[in-house]
């Protein structure tokens, strides 16, 4: 998990509904983070809305910090991010969420505190808020439809954090169990196949056998296979080679 003082503040701005903070609480913790300010919730603050949907986040919700303004829930950090999807008449640099926090983390290690604006459902930011940050965060979304849910963004956010400070696998083979056969196996289900094949007159016309021996033994190389897949086959194999039942 993220230590605490090397990790971003989520500021929730003026949030409407207790769903939406109940989510983006959720969606902070599946990613580590757990540090959570909240600016003037309109329904007011415990939200009973809030922890039901936080599910297991809920102490998020508990050691959350509330402030009236934006200005007080920002004034210890150093660098300040606004998360909207239009950009209004002030002069930014315009991040993507990606480089937003790779740089997030720069910061964080060079002993910077940052934090992270999410404005409210109906609206977004306002200039207000917008203007005490120092750079804006601006998700690639489709430009007919550029609403994100405030939930959503903050599990956006909280996903490229993640991917900024972790080693994350891009690829992995969930084994279940199982290891791969080694060639040893392999050659030994290729024979048990080419055996019954050649059993069957499989291998026809003769003239043809070598090849056709090849490409089975190629086909059995290339093929990625477990040791629960190779004894599969072998009990296709035997079942099919059995008298039929009457």
């Amino acid at each position: 998990m993220t230590r605490p003082d090397l990790q971003p503040v989520f500021v929730l701005v003026r949030p409407q509904m207790g769903e939406n903070i109940g989510a983006a609480a959720r969606g902070m913790w599946n990613f580590g983070l757990d540090r959570l300010r909240i600016v003037a919730p309109r329904d007011g603050w415990p939200n009973d809305k809030a922890e039901a949907v936080a599910a297991g986040a809920d102490r998020l919700l508990k050691d959350a910090v509330l402030t009236r303004t934006t200005a007080e829930a920002v004034a210890d950090c150093s660098f300040v991010y606004a998360t909207t999807a239009r950009l209004r008449d002030l002069t930014k640099p315009v991040l993507s969420p990606e480089e937003a926090m790779r740089d997030a983390a720069r910061r964080l290690a060079a002993g910077e505190r940052v934090a992270v604006l999410f404005g409210p459902e109906r609206s977004g930011l306002e200039n207000d808020d917008i203007a005490r940050a120092g750079a804006i965060v601006s998700v690639p979304v489709n430009p007919d439809f550029p609403s994100l849910n405030l939930a959503q963004c903050a599990l956006l956010a909280a996903y490229e954090w993640r991917r900024a400070t972790e080693t994350v696998e891009a690829q992995r083979m969930e084994m279940a169990g199982t290891d791969w056969a080694s060639r040893i196996e392999v050659e030994k289900l290729g024979d048990h196949y080419e055996e019954a094949l050649e059993a069957a007159g499989f291998f026809f016309p003769a003239h043809k056998t070598a090849a056709m021996k090849l490409a089975l033994r190629n086909l059995w190389g290339r093929m990625p296979l477990t040791r629960a897949d190779v004894q599969v086959l072998h009990g296709i194999m035997r079942q099919m080679r059995r008298p039929p039942r009457d």
